[in-house]
């Protein structure tokens, strides 16, 4: 799983993200793409948020939830379950899935993920869509990069990897 969220675990606003932070979303690239081929799981509004020059994300096999039976686009595989989804990461033979949101999508797939990247953007209450609550408590943190504000980020921020203790 791959987030980037304030301090008060707020992840969009109004199906945007709230906030320019230039090196998480080429982090976000790095890792997502890898050196393996990868998938990426994404809800539908996640998936409209996209910029229509970035849909879908290349060289990644791009997953998009949707409770819409009808919901198809050429560029991307649907699926109505998250059993689903990883059925169509494994037989694309992807090596890693990445679940990318949004918030009911994250929710989803708490119970089925070990590890989390997340960048904590710090500001606060700067949106309406949250991360879903979880138990910090059986994670443990990584502190892996603390960038400041510049000319490409709005804001400071802290890139950690939680791993299931």
């Amino acid at each position: 799983m791959i987030v980037a969220m304030d301090e008060t675990g707020i992840i969009g606003n109004e199906n945007t993200l709230p906030w320019r932070m230039q090196s998480d979303m080429a982090r976000f690239k790095e890792l997502t793409i890898a050196d393996g081929y990868n998938a990426v799981i994404m809800g539908r509004k996640t998936w409209e948020s996209l910029p229509e020059a970035f849909r879908p994300l290349p060289e990644r096999v791009n997953i998009v939830m949707s409770k819409d039976t009808n919901w198809s686009h050429p560029d991307a595989d649907a699926a109505l379950y998250p059993g689903r989804a990883i059925e169509i990461a494994h037989a694309e033979a992807c090596d890693e899935c990445w679940i990318i949101g949004g918030g009911q999508i994250y929710q989803m797939f708490m119970d089925q993920i070990d590890e989390i990247h997340i960048t904590t953007v710090h500001t606060s209450n700067s949106g309406n869509v949250e991360f879903p609550e979880w138990d910090r408590s059986k994670w443990t943190e990584n502190v892996i990069e603390r960038r400041g504000e510049s000319d490409g980020d709005d804001y400071s921020s802290t890139y950690s990897i939680w791993t299931m203790t």
